[in-house]
């Protein structure tokens, strides 16, 4: 993710693996951005089961929550969230 303003497309049909890659990113930008507990939240999220992963993301949005430099990675998890209902 870049520091640019970007647009977000609603995807809504990631699967698994697409999921838990976008985690990855936004784990892997939080660290970077020092935001360590976000980062933390995410950190055992490949495998976990729907309702863990769900857990996570809310966990994840309230640390970002009020913090507007850090839209991009609210974003990230909240497309996350809307696809959710797709894990098996």
């Amino acid at each position: 993710m870049s520091s640019h303003e970007q647009t977000l497309k609603l995807v809504t049909n990631l699967d698994r693996a697409a999921v838990e890659a976008r985690l990855a990113d936004v784990r892997g930008t939080a660290q970077s951005a020092g935001l360590a507990e976000v980062a933390q939240q995410l950190v055992h999220a490949p495998g976990a089961p729907r309702g863990d992963l769900e857990q996570r993301i809310h966990g994840a949005l309230k640390l970002l929550a009020g913090k507007p430099e850090h839209k991009a990675l609210q974003a990230q998890l909240e497309l996350v969230e809307i696809n959710l209902p797709n894990l098996t």
